[in-house]
């Protein structure tokens, strides 16, 4: 392999975020382009299109620097927009590294601080605030300044296509009928490079080993058909909240938030525990301490290595709505008809999402309490990901470019949220080598209010692509 020079990539890496992507972000930041599922009328409003042509002008700058590149926009009817951007490789070979990355968006959510908002691009010290910088917008930028730097020191590669996709956020539907759409034109892939996921903390090169799968949907409970009075009929009318509970009672439980059933749980596999007592040596109280627990509140447990299992393989249920209830505010002595609740439950990497989503409807509809109306409507199950084990090329670049880049070893752990894409990727190319990684470190808060993007990880993010994308031309 070329040897890479360290000091001229880092060079190089900070000039262009510095210069050109760091204000390129900051221009998509403001724009609304909430993935489809949160907004139906996206095509209509047009926000996803101005994101799309601002990613599009920023690479077609910087396309001719790299010979021979050609970049579309896929538009498969009725689904979201698809950029593909074709990189020839600089040897003979028919493998692929492909780098995927997603421009839409999780929608707005409450409690920012003030003066920061989703839409509003907030520059503060080494941070980008703002919805989608780190979720996952610097993905393309970060990847094609990764063969820009390698064209800059003539380091050659093997052929790259660059896949940003505009419906992640949604669960990729749209993404598989891309993929069979663009087979022929993606070819042989051998390594992927997702750079959708998060970090455990801004010091060393992060790789993500494992995501878990999702099954979500809505439960509702009916035992009214309108509201009466609470003094009146409680004791004799069961509250639809009550029955709620009995029903997650029968897979959670309440003291431990503990899943039951087979079809929701996995075996850890040995490797992935050794992993976890690492990775909880690394972060030490990070493990915990990153999320903004209110005073005095403690994590679901002590040992941290249990904590990272928890969080990245065992099942875990989360309440993410609820419906048929006023605000505290405008609630009088009511007994509700009815309660509705939007559960998103984790499942192992390695659990059937299909048929633990079968399995859950059945659990919820089964016997219902007093004879209550109870309904479960099951969305799209995703089920997860388990990476293949790492090959030593890799593990040994990758272990070099964290090294380069931070100066640390680095570190491996799974990721408690879901890659739809990763799951798919696969089963397609069941031979390639995955780096999956990214920049959502501890307080990035993706999803939620005061989002933001870590500069600093985002530059060694690119150096260490470069370093990857390098090595395999070699292997």
């Amino acid at each position: 392999m070329t040897e890479i020079a360290q000091a001229q990539l880092r060079k190089f890496v900070d000039e262009i975020w510095n210069d050109e992507v760091v204000p390129t972000l900051t221009t998509y930041i403001a724009i609304p382009n909430k993935s489809a599922s949160f907004d139906p009328d996206w095509e209509k409003n047009g926000h996803m299109d101005k994101a799309v042509e601002l990613f599009v002008a920023w690479a077609n700058k910087k396309l001719p620097d790299l010979p021979g590149a050609t970049l579309s926009v896929e538009r498969l009817p009725g689904r979201t927009p698809l950029i593909f951007i074709d990189v020839p490789g600089a040897t003979k070979s028919a493998d692929t590294v492909m780098l995927y990355g997603h421009l839409d968006k999780q929608p707005e959510m409450t409690g920012w601080a003030e003066g920061k908002g989703p839409w509003i691009p907030v520059l503060e010290g080494d941070k980008l605030y703002g919805r989608g910088g780190a979720d996952d917008g610097y993905a393309m930028f970060g990847a094609l300044s990764a063969l820009l730097a390698l064209k800059a020191q003539n380091v050659p590669h093997k052929r790259a296509v660059i896949v940003i996709e505009a419906s992640e956020e949604s669960g990729s539907p749209d993404l598989p009928f891309y993929m069979d759409a663009l087979a022929e034109r993606i070819g042989k892939v051998s390594l992927v490079v997702c750079l959708d996921s998060g970090c455990g903390d801004y010091d060393r090169l992060w790789l993500t080993t494992s995501l878990r799968g999702m099954v979500g949907g809505t439960l509702r409970v009916d035992v009214l058909d309108e509201g009466v009075h609470s003094g009146d009929a409680s004791g004799i009318v069961p509250s639809s909240f009550r029955i709620a509970r009995q029903l997650l009672a029968r897979f959670e439980d309440i003291e431990t938030g503990k899943i039951t059933g087979a079809d929701f749980n996995a075996e850890v596999p040995a490797d992935r525990q050794r992993q976890a007592k690492v990775a909880a040596q690394a972060l030490g109280d990070e493990v915990y301490s990153k999320f903004p627990f209110v005073d005095g509140m403690k994590p679901a447990g002590t040992e941290g290595d249990q904590l990272v299992l928890n969080r990245t393989w065992r099942p875990a249920l989360s309440v993410t709505g609820f419906a048929g209830a006023p605000a505290p505010r405008d609630a009088g002595n009511v007994l509700r008809p009815f309660t509705e609740l939007k559960l998103s439950l984790r499942v192992p990497p390695t659990a059937d999402a299909k048929k633990a989503s079968a399995t859950l409807k059945q659990i919820l509809e089964r016997d219902p309490p007093y004879g209550a109306h109870v309904s479960y409507e099951g969305e799209k199950e995703g089920s997860g990901w388990n990476a293949p084990a790492t090959a030593p090329w890799l593990e040994s670049a990758l272990e070099d470019a964290s090294h380069a880049a931070w100066g640390q070893p680095m570190a491996m752990m799974g990721e408690g949220g879901s890659i739809p894409f990763m799951g798919m990727l696969g089963e397609k190319f069941p031979e390639a080598q995955f780096v999956v990684t990214g920049v959502l470190g501890p307080h990035s808060n993706a999803h939620g209010p005061n989002e933001f993007l870590h500069i600093p990880t985002g530059k060694r993010v690119t150096e260490v692509v470069a370093r990857v994308v390098a090595a395999h031309a070699t292997h």
